[in-house]
C-alpha cells in the first residue's frame, strides 16, 4: 500500500483535482489540512520550499514534497495507474 500524504486546504480547487485523482486510482492517503493563511503554513514550507497547496509526500518513492496539482496528477498517473 502506498504511503502517501497530501497537504491540502478545504475548498481549494487544485487540491480537489488531486484528491479526485487519488480516489479514482483507489489510493489511500493521509490528509493534512493546512491553515488558510500562507504565513501559518510553516510545515508545508519546510517540506516543499513554498507555502502553496496541494503538496504530495510519497515516502515509498522518495517524494518529499511535490507541489503543483498538474505535476502531482501526472506523477500519480505515471506511478500508480
Amino acid at each position: 500500500m502506498a504511503n502517501l500524504e497530501l497537504y491540502e486546504l478545504d475548498g481549494c480547487p487544485y487540491c480537489q483535482k488531486v484528491t479526485r485523482k487519488l480516489d479514482e486510482l483507489g489510493l489511500e492517503y493521509e490528509s493534512h489540512k493546512v491553515p488558510s493563511s500562507h504565513s501559518k503554513r510553516d510545515e508545508v514550507e519546510e517540506i516543499s520550499g513554498q507555502t502553496g497547496v496541494p503538496v504530495l509526500v510519497d515516502n515509498e518513492h522518495g517524494i518529499e514534497g511535490m507541489p503543483e496539482s498538474d505535476d502531482i496528477v501526472a506523477y500519480l498517473e505515471e506511478t500508480y495507474a
